[in-house]
């Protein structure tokens, strides 16, 4: 079946049973064409508690589902494919973070909890951050508590020297951002010496430091249409670069391959497809369902957030 005889299908049964499609900056070109909304996991979220919706299918992957159940919880929440997950949420189990908080309960840790990371991990936080206002929650935390920063110690370091505080990092990253190397950044740059770097805070230390600007996948976009370049290498997961092209029109964006890949792209995000789609609207499953009592745990950070983000 076409493309074209998918969408067709899809915005028919959007009508008849009232759905929103939220999509990630990092899903299919196609599917980001097709969304209500295109942004980073809680934008998304965000968006959908401002609608009328009952439904929500979240095209992005398992941990952002299941934010969009903590913040929507009268709404049925569907995700195309029930194995789109995410290395960084795993490389924080819950029951090892809470192994870790009673093993040095003694220090009595202010829990920073970056989004990309389970349920579990968030009812256990304190606070939950995004790359895009990590600096100014952080700065907020109390001066009397030892922060312990979970799970990506990349966002963590980065997060560390703009506050100029110490924390202890939980060694996490993403399997995407953690094989980009100097090496491929050093030949883009002198492949196109005109060109800005412009790489995401969960990229390893020695790429941040050959970049001319650091940001999230959400800011990368008033960056660089605010900018005088008119080319970017951009260090991110590639989805981003569909989004950049079509939001900034007449300047260049030319990714960068991560190491033993032929691009930047993460195979659970591209799990999800408009075949997928249709029939999670069609069977109106898989739904991403979450146990209240953990619910209302995880929500308190997240509105914490909110409201230190105001």
């Amino acid at each position: 079946m076409s493309n074209a005889d998918l969408i067709q299908q899809i915005e028919q049964l959007k009508k008849e049973r009232n759905v929103i499609i939220l999509a990630h900056s990092y899903q299919r070109p196609e599917i980001q064409d097709l969304a209500d909304f295109v942004g980073d996991s809680l934008a998304l979220a965000r968006k959908a508690q401002e609608t009328e919706c009952d439904v929500i299918v979240f095209c992005g992957v398992h941990f952002m589902a299941e934010t969009a159940c903590i913040l929507n919880p009268s709404r049925k929440v569907l995700l195309p494919d029930m194995d789109a997950a995410c290395s960084l949420e795993q490389s924080c189990p819950a029951e090892e973070l809470a192994a870790y908080l009673e093993a040095n309960k003694e220090k009595n840790y202010y829990v920073v909890a970056y989004v990309n990371c389970s349920i579990g991990v968030k009812a256990l936080a304190d606070v939950i951050v995004t790359s895009g206002n990590s600096q100014r929650i952080i700065e907020t935390a109390p001066t009397d508590r030892p922060i312990l920063f979970v799970p990506d110690q990349n966002l963590g370091a980065w997060t560390a020297h703009r506050v100029g505080r110490e924390m202890t990092l939980w060694n996490g990253a993403c399997h995407v951002h953690q094989r980009f190397t100097r090496d491929q950044v050093l030949s883009m740059k002198e492949q196109y010496p005109d060109a800005e770097v412009v790489c995401h805070p969960e990229c390893q230390e020695v790429i941040r430091l050959l970049a001319d600007h650091i940001c999230s996948t959400e800011k990368m976009i008033p960056y660089c249409s605010e900018s005088a370049a008119q080319r970017f290498i951009i260090v991110t997961e590639s989805g981003i670069l569909h989004r950049l092209r079509k939001l900034v029109p007449g300047k260049e964006f030319i990714g960068v391959a991560a190491d033993k890949c032929s691009c930047a792209e993460c195979e659970y995000m591209k799990l999800n497809t408009l075949e997928k789609i249709r029939n999670c609207l069609r069977d109106m499953s898989p739904e991403v369902r979450v146990p209240e009592e953990l619910r209302l745990r995880a929500e308190k950070p997240l509105l914490r957030m909110l409201e230190l983000s105001k």
